[in-house]
């Protein structure tokens, strides 16, 4: 998939400045779907060229001019269509990963110490996501909210995002318990 369809279903929340968008991609698309702003502004003057999504200018006082985005009838027909295909199925692609399948050559403090910042970052994440979910729960339950919410989707990737930290949580303190007991007996770990 390429990031033209993350950016069109990010559009889907409305009118955004790439700015806007960037943030946006920060806090809710990011745990699906990563992209530097400076390929987000690449996309959209691809898209805006494409006639997916419409640009126009919002002249600022003491601010440079900015570029607000929508999309389009053709956007949105081209997102449907989108939807509508089988999803290529999902590999996992992670450094990490390899570091931990050659850590038996390596430094296991320095292991130790990868694992433990990656759980950091995991604990990190989950409490944004956690803010994330208050804010697009306002106050309802998450019953009433996926009874009743116009728009469901971003709820239910944050549903994922959510799951798949709470997994890397688990794994990563499994790991630690194997390394601790490995180094008590003596072993490496």
């Amino acid at each position: 998939m390429s990031l033209k369809y993350a950016v069109l279903a990010a559009l889907l929340e409305g009118e955004s400045s790439g700015y806007d968008l960037a943030k946006r991609f920060d806090v809710s698309v990011a745990n699906f779907w990563s992209a530097t702003p400076q390929q987000l502004y690449r996309e959209l003057e691809r898209l805006a060229g494409d006639g997916l999504i419409a640009a126009r200018v919002v002249q600022q006082e003491r601010r440079p001019n900015k570029r607000m985005f929508t999309l389009t009838d053709t956007g949105r027909q081209d997102l449907r269509d989108f939807t509508a295909e089988p999803p290529r199925p999902t590999t996992i692609r992670d450094e990490f990963l390899v570091k931990i399948q050659a850590m038996d050559e390596g430094d296991p403090d320095a292991t130790r110490n990868l694992l433990e910042e990656r759980l950091e970052w995991a604990r990190g994440k989950l409490a944004r996501y956690e803010r994330l979910r208050d804010h697009l729960l306002g106050g309802l339950s998450e019953e009433e909210y996926l009874r009743d919410a116009e728009r469901i989707g971003p709820y239910l990737t944050l549903m994922r995002g959510r799951a798949f930290e709470e997994e890397n949580l688990r794994w990563g303190e499994q790991v630690l318990e194997i390394l601790a007991r490995r180094k008590a007996v003596g072993g490496r770990g």
